[in-house]
């Protein structure tokens, strides 16, 4: 039976999502606003739409990427990361893997010996192919630049996602690279952070740098670098009111929040980021011991949390828009997600605009 994703208004109580989960399984929970994301069965539509307290059935960002024609063909997004693993997702029925570089270990081979990178890699761009499509990315063909600049243990140094921004840089002409994830961070220190000013020199190169915005939430000033620069859109987790393993230990309301220390309001934009399932990663260079810590599920895909889950679908859907109006400058592409976000009536430093709406974003007339 054929199911899509949509996002439920209703009464916030125990006894409204008990009758909600009767016909939907709740995916996602957003109590402060009164908001369910469900994944129901067409069939059930009606029966939903009827249910006392329910008042409004609105489409939601996974089930619009999965109907439109707009799939991210020929846009090239760079994650840098701890590697992308040449997983089924992305390589068949051909690879959408055009290089990857690796700055710590001078490998030729695309590989994952962490599984962050080819996770985050899959939100963005995976095209379901192991899954019938029940876990499609963002932008299911859109290509992936692999730029390794984390270790096995998902750890690194400035120096190296420096030369990785310098790369995607002077390569963004010979691949088509219009956009980086960067689901990595550092403590802020500033527009004096070599890590920001590199953001913005591929910023102002045309490169929309999408970058998350750290898990040391719910302290104010708790965005890392470089989600700090004023420039790049940073993301935050919408649902992180939910309690989640992130590296192994329980987390709640982590979401990095603002003002940054020069009072720069962020996140910019939210999207979902706990529980999270994408690419797992099929490189034997991967140690037994962090297989075993990890949430697989069914053979090909793991389980994930964190605004690291986040950022990527918002990368994600800059793709489709960039195939959808080539012309747009990075500075047009964030005042359109700015535009089009679903206001969730959280603060500005917790949910910056709001949640990532895809359709009204791809529309003709965002405005």
């Amino acid at each position: 039976m054929e199911k899509i994703e949509i996002i439920v208004e209703a009464t916030n109580n125990e006894e409204q999502e008990k009758r909600i989960a009767a016909v939907a399984n709740v995916k996602y929970r957003l109590p402060s606003v009164g908001l369910y994301v469900v994944e129901v069965p067409k069939a059930n539509l009606a029966e939903l739409q009827g249910i006392e307290g329910v008042s409004s059935i609105q489409n939601n960002t996974y089930i619009t990427a999965q109907s439109t024609d707009v799939t991210g063909r020929g846009i090239s997004i760079a994650i840098l990361d701890t590697g992308v693993a040449p997983v089924n997702d992305l390589i068949l029925p051909k690879s959408r893997i055009l290089t990857c570089v690796d700055f710590i270990n001078s490998r030729t081979h695309p590989y994952d010996d962490n599984g962050h990178g080819t996770h985050v890699a899959g939100v963005a761009a995976g095209n379901g192919v192991m899954s019938q499509g029940k876990y499609m990315g963002m932008a299911p063909e859109a290509n992936i630049i692999g730029i390794k600049v984390l270790d096995e243990a998902g750890r690194g140094n400035a120096t190296d996602a420096l030369a990785g921004i310098q790369w995607i840089i002077d390569n963004k002409q010979r691949y088509n690279i219009r956009v980086a994830n960067l689901s990595i961070g550092t403590l802020d220190v500033g527009s004096v952070d070599p890590l920001v000013k590199a953001v913005e020199a591929a910023w102002d190169e045309g490169i929309v740098m999408v970058v998350a915005a750290g898990n040391n939430g719910p302290r104010k000033q708790s965005i890392t670098s470089p989600g700090t620069s004023r420039k790049a859109i940073t993301v935050g987790a919408a649902d992180d009111q939910n309690s989640v393993d992130i590296g192994g230990s329980s987390m709640k309301n982590f979401s990095g929040r603002g003002p940054t220390l020069e009072c720069i309001i962020k996140p910019d934009i939210v999207a979902p980021g706990c529980g999270i399932i994408s690419c797992l990663t099929n490189s034997p260079e991967i140690s037994e011991k962090r297989l075993s810590n990890m949430k697989v599920m069914d053979d090909y895909y793991v389980q994930m949390s964190g605004t690291s889950m986040a950022s990527p679908r918002i990368a994600g859907a800059v793709a489709l828009l960039l195939q959808k109006f080539p012309a747009l400058t990075p500075n047009e592409v964030k005042l359109r997600l700015k535009l089009s976000a679903l206001d969730l009536r959280f603060s500005r430093n917790r949910q910056g605009w709001g949640m990532l709406d895809i359709e009204k974003l791809l529309s003709n007339n965002p405005f």
